[in-house]
């Protein structure tokens, strides 16, 4: 049977809204676990410092399960993939339910780490969104799907108070409450996943589009080694470089910033609305940004997303602990950059790569980013406990300015005709001939 252009396009846009469904589905349900899960972790183990394994388990966990799903995907499609990561979140999530009733450290970290699958399929859901985009929109259809997260990080948290009464009703310990929201959040997700997203927008694209030219340094592996499409390809190398930094920045300066507002002072509503405004950055505006790398290149947002964190980093790193207008400001502008970076390298990143690499290419880049995210929160704690905040913005700052340098060297390639447009695209071929 052949597909037509029409066809192609209709699909496309029944899979942007499955997926943004999906997004804010899964993030309401992750949404509700983050909040609880190192209160979780603290209560059921009575120490403070081994709460923040909780976050670092579920870190850790979404870069290893992004990699296994890719390689899924790869193989299957994109369908039972993200079926798959939303399935294992849910089964995370029954798992802390019951570590705090049997009060089980151990058991509370695999289910954080099997919560982290939520988190890659999140951002594997930012590729599907791609699959079958044309050209002169890929970012703005990948940042759509970004921006329906803002509603799960918004909404997930405030379902804390609602699930310690809904535990009380069960008989259940109160911090586990919250974790019966993402049970059902996360089944609910999966189910509309399986149920809505067909045809498989990956499968689709590779029935419909030409083998890649045996030129292309797509010819030189197979699509189960992934790396020396990364090491070899410039804008590939580039784009994995900027979501990496990007990434390092944003989480090493905002895992700190509520310890430093405390230190000064402030109370837990003035840093929760801090928190709030930086996660308004991070995905609020990502649909402006998406339609700004259609319509003047990615090299050039990733570049403005380097210079938005330096930007910030000079606000927060000046300004004193406790509740401060520049702290504020410095972590909206901190999400705002992470939003250009993240949405700009993972556009260069999906036209850089031959489509038979793609989902292999983007979960190794994923892992890649979630290990630099970790290493960086790790660091930073070690940075502001001995030398103070002034100087993690500082080191950042040293990170961001390499966002930049690499949004040089990308644009570099791509005006010497490697563009970060692919050669063709199924739609837009078959819409011309």
């Amino acid at each position: 049977m052949s597909v037509t252009a029409p066809d192609l396009v209709a699909a496309q846009r029944h899979t942007v809204r499955t997926l943004v469904a999906t997004q804010a589905i899964g993030g309401l349900g992750l949404g509700a676990a983050i909040s609880v899960g190192a209160l979780l972790a603290m209560d059921v183990t009575g120490s403070d410092g081994l709460s923040g394994l909780a976050q670092t388990a579920q870190t850790l966990g979404a870069a290893v399960v992004a990699a296994v799903l890719a390689a899924y995907m790869s193989r299957h499609g994109r369908r039972p993939g993200l079926t798959m990561g939303y399935l294992a979140g849910a089964l995370g999530g029954g798992l802390c339910l019951v570590s705090g009733v049997v009060r089980s450290f151990p058991l509370l970290l695999v289910g954080m780490v099997l919560l982290g699958a939520v988190t890659a399929t999140n951002l594997q859901s930012r590729y599907a969104a791609t699959d079958l985009s044309q050209p002169a929109h890929r970012g703005r259809d990948l940042s759509t799907v970004v921006w329906a997260t803002t509603i799960g990080s918004v909404l997930g948290p405030n379902l804390s108070g609602a699930g310690g009464v809904v535990a009380r009703w069960l008989n259940l310990p109160e911090l586990a409450g919250p974790f019966l929201f993402t049970i059902v959040a996360l089944l609910a997700a999966a189910a509309v996943m399986a149920a809505l997203l067909r045809p498989d927008p990956l499968l689709l694209v590779r029935s419909v589009t030409p083998h890649d030219d045996p030129a292309d340094v797509g010819a030189l592996t197979t699509p189960d080694r992934p790396w020396p499409v990364i090491v070899h390809t410039p804008l590939v190398l580039a784009a994995a470089v900027g979501m990496a930094l990007s990434h390092a920045v944003m989480v090493s300066v905002m895992v700190m910033t509520p310890i430093y507002m405390d230190h000064g002072g402030a109370s837990l509503e003035v840093i929760g609305l801090v928190i709030s405004g930086h996660i308004l950055g991070m995905f609020a505006f990502s649909p402006l940004v998406g339609m700004l790398a259609d319509r003047v290149g990615s090299p050039l947002v990733v570049g403005l997303g380097g210079l938005i964190l330096l930007a910030s980093l000079v606000l927060a790193g000046l300004s004193a602990p406790g509740a401060s207008p520049g702290l504020g400001l410095g972590l909206f502008l901190l999400g705002l950059g992470w939003s250009f970076g993240s949405v700009g390298s993972s556009t260069l990143l999906v036209a850089a790569t031959p489509l038979r690499h793609r989902p292999r290419v983007q979960g190794t880049v994923d892992m890649l980013t979630g290990f630099t995210a970790a290493a960086g929160g790790a660091v930073a704690g070690v940075v502001v406990g001995t030398l103070g905040f002034g100087w993690l913005s500082a080191g950042a700052a040293v990170l961001a300015f390499g966002v930049v340098v690499v949004s040089v060297v990308a644009g570099r390639y791509a005006a010497r005709g490697q563009s970060d447009e692919p050669a063709s695209s199924p739609v837009a071929d078959s819409a011309g001939g």
